[in-house]
């Protein structure tokens, strides 16, 4: 393997971690493991630090695959809490308003549901990495911002109900969509289709492309699997 002309690496994204948390620990492992002071490297799709899975990291001249690889389709699978909104969509921020449930049944969910089908428009949560005048929206919001976003076309191939517990009002979802999908975004949206409110509790990336959650590498196994595989091109200039 050279990791300077470039090889990418699928990583499953622990919990709590954010993308450059990720980024920067396969960087410093590689970077000590080849001998070399610096070594580009990058992802081809941030998660959010509350989501876990496949994280695609490049590195090298792979890196100039990012977009190419960016552009696939992803698959996730989230768990909504119905009946509560949070300022950012997910357990980052806590509730901040309530709404009647009672009127929610499988069969409203299940329509609702169908309602995202195919082509939308989708305004991003404020809470995430899109640019206004050059500036991050999470910066802003977090300092108390006003934060507007346009709302961006997107495609969702699939959107499946795969559980709902009508007690704890919360649902499992199984989303297949273009790139640029917030699916804390779609969370409230989905919320506000049943006259209620949403958030997301759980979010895991299951497939970018052909590459599958089952398929990455855990993090922590990562020094280990360097260690024992030797095959490795070193630069020395």
């Amino acid at each position: 393997m050279d990791f300077i002309e470039g090889e990418i690496l699928c990583f499953d994204k622990p919990l709590r971690w954010t993308s450059f948390n990720l980024v920067a620990k396969i960087r410093s492992q590689l970077c000590h493991r080849l001998g070399v002071r610096k070594l580009k490297v990058g992802h081809a799709g941030t998660l959010d630090p509350l989501a876990t899975g496949v994280m695609v990291i490049c590195t090298g001249k792979a890196t100039k695959r990012i977009d190419e690889l960016q552009a696939h389709v992803k698959e996730y699978v989230a768990t909504l809490q119905l009946g509560a909104t949070t300022p950012s969509f997910d357990l980052e921020k806590p509730v901040d308003q309530t709404y009647p449930t009672e009127h929610i049944t499988e069969t409203l969910l299940r329509e609702a549901l169908g309602r995202f089908l195919g082509r939308i428009e989708q305004v991003p949560p404020a809470f995430s990495a899109c640019k206004i005048d050059g500036k991050r929206a999470y910066d802003l919001a977090r300092r108390g911002k006003e934060v507007e976003l346009k709302p961006k076309v997107l495609v969702i191939d699939t959107i499946e109900l795969l559980s709902f517990d009508p007690e704890a009002m919360q649902a499992t979802i199984r989303v297949v969509c273009s790139k640029g999908t917030y699916i804390r975004a779609l969370a409230r949206d989905i919320g506000q289709a049943l006259g209620s409110g949403a958030h997301l509790i759980a979010l895991r990336r299951t497939r970018v492309g052909d590459i599958r959650v089952e398929d990455c590498m855990k993090v922590e196994d990562f020094p280990g699997w360097l260690e024992s595989n030797s095959q490795f091109i070193i630069h020395n200039s």
